[in-house]
């Protein structure tokens, strides 16, 4: 017997089956949805490589039951940027080269854009505590700190430009 599972995702509303609601949010979102962006690391919550946002909150979808988004807002790296290009977070990991193989890249830009979401002038620590909580294996992370701090940068920009209107 299959549930039904109701939420909202990347700023649509959605409404699939699931056989069972504790299977991992990043089952539902890879292999139900067809949205492969979001990665899966370690199964355990602890690499960051399938950071999703949750209502604000930067969240590990593999150990997220699908069934408690029911209801929620759910963010992922696809419903990020839109028709007018990326989102500042991901321009910064371009302009500041922030990646190398790009598997860990999800998760970091998705950790930044809930950090930026909840405060958009963090400080040097709370940036570094927000990388910090991503496995990256391929840099030493200067550059996704670079990014990091870059995307603040286009944030206040854009912010700035959007008053300005």
């Amino acid at each position: 017997m299959s549930l039904p599972l109701r939420f909202r995702l990347n700023q649509e509303d959605v409404e699939i089956h699931v056989q069972d609601p504790t299977v991992p949010l990043l089952d539902v979102l890879r292999g139900d949805l067809g949205l492969t962006g979001t990665k899966s690391g370690c199964a355990i919550g602890y690499c960051g490589a399938c950071t999703v946002v949750v209502d604000g909150e930067a969240v590990p979808s593999c150990v997220q039951m699908a069934g408690l988004v029911e209801g929620r807002d759910v963010r992922t790296v696809e419903g990020l940027g839109g028709p007018d290009g990326l989102d500042p977070v991901q321009n910064a990991f371009v302009k500041c080269s922030g990646l190398q193989c790009g598997f860990c890249t999800p998760g970091h830009v998705m950790a930044l854009r809930a950090l930026l979401d909840e405060d958009p002038d963090p400080g040097e620590e709370r940036l570094r505590e927000t990388v910090d909580g991503n496995y990256c294996r391929c840099t030493g992370y200067v550059k996704i700190l670079d990014s990091a701090r870059e995307a603040v940068e286009l944030e206040r920009a854009a912010r700035v430009a959007r008053e300005a209107r």
